[in-house]
Protein backbone atom coordinates (compact mmCIF):
# COMPACT_ATOMS: atom_id res chain seq x y z
CA UNK A 1 0.00 0.00 0.00
CA UNK A 2 1.48 3.19 -1.16
CA UNK A 3 1.36 5.94 1.78
CA UNK A 4 2.48 9.55 1.54
CA UNK A 5 3.63 11.42 4.24
CA UNK A 6 3.63 15.03 5.93
CA UNK A 7 6.37 16.67 7.08
CA UNK A 8 5.13 16.51 11.17
CA UNK A 9 4.83 12.95 10.17
CA UNK A 10 7.98 12.65 8.88
CA UNK A 11 9.29 14.79 12.03
CA UNK A 12 7.53 12.13 14.23
CA UNK A 13 10.10 9.55 12.44
CA UNK A 14 13.10 11.46 13.44
CA UNK A 15 13.93 12.92 10.64
CA UNK A 16 13.88 16.43 10.18
CA UNK A 17 14.43 18.84 7.08
CA UNK A 18 18.11 18.76 7.59
CA UNK A 19 18.43 14.97 7.61
CA UNK A 20 17.68 14.79 4.28
CA UNK A 21 19.49 17.65 2.78
CA UNK A 22 22.62 16.10 4.93
CA UNK A 23 21.65 12.49 3.87
CA UNK A 24 22.27 14.29 -0.23
CA UNK A 25 24.40 16.41 0.30
CA UNK A 26 26.99 13.32 1.41
CA UNK A 27 25.80 11.56 -1.38
CA UNK A 28 27.12 14.25 -3.46
CA UNK A 29 30.04 14.87 -1.90
CA UNK A 30 31.29 11.03 -2.17
CA UNK A 31 30.36 10.79 -5.78
CA UNK A 32 31.84 14.47 -6.62
CA UNK A 33 35.49 12.81 -4.71
CA UNK A 34 35.33 9.58 -5.95
CA UNK A 35 33.78 9.95 -9.07
CA UNK A 36 33.73 6.15 -11.21
CA UNK A 37 36.73 4.90 -13.21
CA UNK A 38 36.98 6.66 -16.70
CA UNK A 39 33.88 8.75 -16.34
CA UNK A 40 35.89 11.75 -16.86
CA UNK A 41 36.93 9.97 -20.92
CA UNK A 42 33.36 8.35 -21.25
CA UNK A 43 32.00 11.81 -21.28
CA UNK A 44 34.40 13.34 -23.16
CA UNK A 45 34.23 10.77 -25.96
CA UNK A 46 29.97 11.49 -26.06
CA UNK A 47 30.47 14.83 -25.93
CA UNK A 48 32.57 14.78 -29.12
CA UNK A 49 30.33 12.36 -30.90
CA UNK A 50 27.63 14.17 -30.07
CA UNK A 51 29.28 17.04 -31.95
CA UNK A 52 30.47 15.06 -34.63
CA UNK A 53 26.86 13.45 -35.53
CA UNK A 54 25.35 17.61 -35.11
CA UNK A 55 27.95 18.74 -37.36
CA UNK A 56 27.20 16.10 -40.02
CA UNK A 57 23.56 16.30 -39.71
CA UNK A 58 23.46 20.61 -39.73
CA UNK A 59 26.14 20.22 -42.40
CA UNK A 60 26.37 19.99 -46.54
CA UNK A 61 28.44 16.54 -46.21
CA UNK A 62 25.41 14.08 -44.34
CA UNK A 63 23.60 13.26 -47.37
CA UNK A 64 26.43 12.42 -49.05
CA UNK A 65 27.28 10.45 -46.25
CA UNK A 66 24.01 8.75 -45.93
CA UNK A 67 23.66 8.24 -49.63
CA UNK A 68 27.25 6.35 -49.23
CA UNK A 69 26.77 4.35 -45.91
CA UNK A 70 23.22 4.87 -45.36
CA UNK A 71 21.15 6.01 -41.52
CA UNK A 72 23.43 6.13 -38.95
CA UNK A 73 20.77 3.08 -37.33
CA UNK A 74 21.40 1.06 -40.61
CA UNK A 75 25.55 1.51 -40.47
CA UNK A 76 25.41 0.27 -37.25
CA UNK A 77 23.27 -2.73 -37.76
CA UNK A 78 25.39 -3.59 -41.10
CA UNK A 79 28.95 -3.90 -39.04
CA UNK A 80 26.86 -6.21 -37.04
CA UNK A 81 26.11 -8.43 -40.07
CA UNK A 82 22.43 -7.63 -40.33
CA UNK A 83 23.17 -5.98 -44.27
CA UNK A 84 20.85 -7.34 -46.48
CA UNK A 85 22.74 -9.26 -48.82
CA UNK A 86 20.14 -11.50 -50.56
CA UNK A 87 16.43 -10.73 -51.80
CA UNK A 88 14.64 -13.34 -52.88
CA UNK A 89 11.38 -12.95 -55.52
CA UNK A 90 8.84 -15.02 -56.00
CA UNK A 91 5.97 -14.54 -58.98
CA UNK A 92 8.15 -12.01 -60.27
CA UNK A 93 6.92 -12.11 -64.61
CA UNK A 94 6.51 -8.59 -65.83
CA UNK A 95 8.46 -6.30 -62.62
CA UNK A 96 12.30 -5.26 -63.41
CA UNK A 97 14.43 -5.60 -60.31
CA UNK A 98 14.84 -2.14 -60.24
CA UNK A 99 10.97 -1.66 -60.04
CA UNK A 100 10.64 -4.32 -56.90
CA UNK A 101 13.37 -2.76 -54.93
CA UNK A 102 12.79 1.22 -55.26
CA UNK A 103 9.28 0.03 -54.22
CA UNK A 104 10.24 -2.28 -51.03
CA UNK A 105 12.56 0.76 -49.74
CA UNK A 106 15.65 -1.58 -50.46
CA UNK A 107 19.14 0.30 -51.14
CA UNK A 108 22.63 -1.42 -51.55
CA UNK A 109 22.94 0.55 -47.67
CA UNK A 110 19.56 -1.49 -46.12
CA UNK A 111 19.88 -3.24 -42.66
CA UNK A 112 17.81 -6.11 -42.41
CA UNK A 113 17.25 -5.43 -38.71
CA UNK A 114 15.59 -1.81 -39.67
CA UNK A 115 13.84 -2.33 -42.77
CA UNK A 116 9.85 -2.29 -42.18
CA UNK A 117 8.14 -5.26 -43.94
CA UNK A 118 5.01 -4.07 -43.70
CA UNK A 119 6.37 -1.00 -45.13
CA UNK A 120 7.84 -2.51 -48.12
CA UNK A 121 4.82 -4.86 -48.19
CA UNK A 122 2.24 -1.29 -48.67
CA UNK A 123 5.16 0.16 -51.09
CA UNK A 124 4.93 -3.08 -53.59
CA UNK A 125 1.24 -2.83 -53.26
CA UNK A 126 0.93 0.50 -55.06
CA UNK A 127 2.23 -0.77 -57.63
CA UNK A 128 -0.24 -0.89 -60.43
CA UNK A 129 1.43 -4.44 -61.75
CA UNK A 130 1.20 -5.56 -58.45
CA UNK A 131 -2.10 -7.47 -56.81
CA UNK A 132 -0.64 -8.46 -53.80
CA UNK A 133 2.48 -8.71 -51.97
CA UNK A 134 4.28 -10.43 -48.78
CA UNK A 135 7.97 -9.47 -47.35
CA UNK A 136 9.62 -11.93 -44.69
CA UNK A 137 13.21 -10.69 -42.63
CA UNK A 138 15.19 -13.84 -42.64
CA UNK A 139 18.03 -12.89 -40.23
CA UNK A 140 20.71 -12.19 -41.05
CA UNK A 141 20.87 -10.76 -44.24
CA UNK A 142 17.80 -12.62 -46.23
CA UNK A 143 14.76 -10.58 -47.68
CA UNK A 144 11.77 -12.69 -49.30
CA UNK A 145 9.29 -10.94 -51.38
CA UNK A 146 6.47 -12.95 -52.77
CA UNK A 147 4.51 -10.76 -55.24
CA UNK A 148 1.04 -11.61 -57.12
CA UNK A 149 1.41 -9.58 -60.26
CA UNK A 150 -1.88 -8.99 -62.21
CA UNK A 151 -1.82 -10.52 -65.81
CA UNK A 152 -2.56 -8.36 -69.03
CA UNK A 153 -5.92 -9.35 -69.51
CA UNK A 154 -6.95 -6.42 -72.79
CA UNK A 155 -5.64 -3.40 -74.36
CA UNK A 156 -7.86 -0.53 -73.59
CA UNK A 157 -7.77 2.40 -76.25
CA UNK A 158 -8.73 5.83 -75.20
CA UNK A 159 -8.17 9.55 -76.50
CA UNK A 160 -5.68 7.95 -78.83
CA UNK A 161 -3.81 6.72 -76.52
CA UNK A 162 -3.13 2.62 -75.45
CA UNK A 163 -2.81 1.09 -72.01
CA UNK A 164 -2.64 -2.16 -70.37
CA UNK A 165 -5.24 -3.56 -68.09
CA UNK A 166 -5.85 -6.53 -66.15
CA UNK A 167 -9.34 -8.50 -66.00
CA UNK A 168 -11.25 -5.74 -63.03
CA UNK A 169 -9.97 -3.12 -65.37
CA UNK A 170 -6.93 -2.15 -62.93
CA UNK A 171 -4.28 0.21 -65.28
CA UNK A 172 -1.03 -1.64 -65.43
CA UNK A 173 1.20 -0.04 -67.63
CA UNK A 174 0.99 2.43 -70.36
CA UNK A 175 3.79 1.22 -72.25
CA UNK A 176 2.37 -1.35 -74.84
CA UNK A 177 5.19 -3.32 -77.05
CA UNK A 178 4.95 -6.16 -79.50
CA UNK A 179 4.79 -8.70 -76.69
CA UNK A 180 0.95 -7.21 -75.69
CA UNK A 181 0.14 -7.46 -79.43
CA UNK A 182 -2.38 -9.92 -79.30
CA UNK A 183 -4.28 -9.26 -75.95
CA UNK A 184 -8.25 -8.06 -76.82
CA UNK A 185 -8.92 -4.43 -78.09
CA UNK A 186 -11.10 -2.46 -76.54
CA UNK A 187 -12.21 1.12 -76.93
CA UNK A 188 -13.68 4.11 -75.83
CA UNK A 189 -15.00 5.82 -72.03
CA UNK A 190 -15.47 3.04 -69.61
CA UNK A 191 -14.31 0.30 -71.55
CA UNK A 192 -11.70 -0.60 -69.72
CA UNK A 193 -13.84 -1.60 -66.74
CA UNK A 194 -16.29 -4.14 -68.99
CA UNK A 195 -13.56 -5.53 -71.08
CA UNK A 196 -14.10 -8.67 -69.61
CA UNK A 197 -17.50 -8.72 -70.85
CA UNK A 198 -17.08 -8.57 -74.41
CA UNK A 199 -13.79 -10.51 -73.83
CA UNK A 200 -15.89 -13.56 -72.17
CA UNK A 201 -19.01 -13.25 -74.87
CA UNK A 202 -16.19 -13.75 -77.55
CA UNK A 203 -14.39 -16.97 -75.52
CA UNK A 204 -18.12 -18.56 -76.49
CA UNK A 205 -17.78 -18.24 -79.90
CA UNK A 206 -13.57 -18.69 -80.99
CA UNK A 207 -14.59 -18.71 -84.67
CA UNK A 208 -15.54 -14.45 -84.10
CA UNK A 209 -12.88 -14.06 -81.28
CA UNK A 210 -9.79 -14.81 -83.88
CA UNK A 211 -10.85 -12.40 -86.33
CA UNK A 212 -12.16 -9.56 -83.91
CA UNK A 213 -9.67 -6.48 -84.06
CA UNK A 214 -11.18 -4.64 -82.06
CA UNK A 215 -14.55 -3.98 -79.67
CA UNK A 216 -15.46 -0.16 -79.31
CA UNK A 217 -18.02 0.71 -76.31
CA UNK A 218 -20.83 2.64 -77.51
CA UNK A 219 -22.55 5.22 -75.09
CA UNK A 220 -21.79 2.69 -72.30
CA UNK A 221 -24.20 0.60 -72.85
CA UNK A 222 -23.47 -1.88 -76.27
CA UNK A 223 -20.46 -3.14 -78.21
CA UNK A 224 -19.33 -3.28 -81.98
CA UNK A 225 -17.01 -5.22 -83.06
CA UNK A 226 -14.38 -4.78 -85.75
CA UNK A 227 -13.43 -7.91 -87.86
CA UNK A 228 -10.11 -7.98 -89.43
CA UNK A 229 -11.69 -7.58 -93.00
CA UNK A 230 -13.52 -4.11 -91.94
CA UNK A 231 -16.59 -5.56 -91.44
CA UNK A 232 -18.65 -3.87 -88.25
CA UNK A 233 -20.63 -5.83 -85.91
CA UNK A 234 -23.46 -3.69 -83.87
CA UNK A 235 -24.10 -6.07 -81.04
CA UNK A 236 -27.38 -5.84 -78.55
CA UNK A 237 -27.24 -4.06 -75.37
CA UNK A 238 -29.31 -7.12 -73.96
CA UNK A 239 -27.43 -10.72 -74.52
CA UNK A 240 -24.75 -10.05 -77.05
CA UNK A 241 -23.57 -13.74 -76.23
CA UNK A 242 -26.57 -15.34 -77.66
CA UNK A 243 -26.19 -12.63 -81.26
CA UNK A 244 -22.12 -13.49 -81.13
CA UNK A 245 -23.27 -17.63 -81.30
CA UNK A 246 -25.88 -16.95 -83.67
CA UNK A 247 -24.05 -14.46 -85.99
CA UNK A 248 -20.85 -17.66 -85.87
CA UNK A 249 -23.78 -20.21 -86.99
CA UNK A 250 -24.46 -17.61 -89.86
CA UNK A 251 -21.17 -17.50 -91.39
CA UNK A 252 -20.69 -21.40 -90.70
CA UNK A 253 -23.72 -22.26 -92.79
CA UNK A 254 -23.92 -19.32 -95.13
CA UNK A 255 -20.31 -17.20 -94.87
CA UNK A 256 -22.28 -13.80 -94.87
CA UNK A 257 -18.69 -12.15 -93.21
CA UNK A 258 -17.12 -13.20 -96.41
CA UNK A 259 -19.87 -10.96 -98.68
CA UNK A 260 -19.40 -7.43 -99.88
CA UNK A 261 -21.02 -5.87 -96.65
CA UNK A 262 -19.97 -3.42 -94.40
CA UNK A 263 -21.69 -4.07 -91.28
CA UNK A 264 -23.63 -6.25 -89.76
CA UNK A 265 -27.06 -4.74 -87.33
CA UNK A 266 -28.20 -7.45 -84.95
CA UNK A 267 -29.66 -5.19 -82.37
CA UNK A 268 -32.83 -6.35 -83.46
CA UNK A 269 -33.70 -9.72 -81.44
CA UNK A 270 -35.63 -11.16 -84.59
CA UNK A 271 -33.56 -10.04 -87.28
CA UNK A 272 -30.36 -9.40 -88.49
CA UNK A 273 -29.10 -6.72 -90.77
CA UNK A 274 -26.39 -6.39 -93.41
CA UNK A 275 -25.19 -3.54 -95.14
CA UNK A 276 -23.69 -3.82 -98.44
CA UNK A 277 -20.79 -1.45 -99.81
CA UNK A 278 -21.54 0.61 -102.60
CA UNK A 279 -20.53 -1.13 -105.22
CA UNK A 280 -22.45 -4.22 -103.89
CA UNK A 281 -25.41 -2.18 -103.67
CA UNK A 282 -24.89 -1.09 -106.78
CA UNK A 283 -24.31 -4.32 -108.29
CA UNK A 284 -27.70 -5.51 -106.85
CA UNK A 285 -30.05 -2.83 -107.80
CA UNK A 286 -28.24 -3.68 -111.46
CA UNK A 287 -29.45 -7.00 -111.39
CA UNK A 288 -32.87 -5.90 -109.90
CA UNK A 289 -33.27 -3.52 -112.52
CA UNK A 290 -33.17 -6.24 -115.22
CA UNK A 291 -34.78 -9.20 -113.62
CA UNK A 292 -37.64 -6.73 -113.94
CA UNK A 293 -36.84 -5.56 -117.25
CA UNK A 294 -35.71 -1.81 -116.39
CA UNK A 295 -32.92 0.77 -115.88
CA UNK A 296 -32.81 2.17 -112.49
Amino acid sequence: MLRLFNLPDLRQAGFTTRTWVDLRSSRLQRFVSNPPRGLGLTLALAFLAGTIVYGAETGPVWPQLQAQYGTPLDMAANAFGFRIETVAVTGQRELTDQQIFAAAGVTNTSSLLFLDAEVAREGLEKLPLVKSAQVRKLFPSTLSVTIEERKPYALWQRDGAVSIIADDGTLIDDAVDQRFANLPLVVGEGADKRAHEIVSALADAPELAGRTRGATLVSQRRWNLTLDNGVVVKLPEENPVQALKNLASLERDAKVLEKDILAVDMRMPDRVTFRLSEQAAAARADAFAKKKGGKV
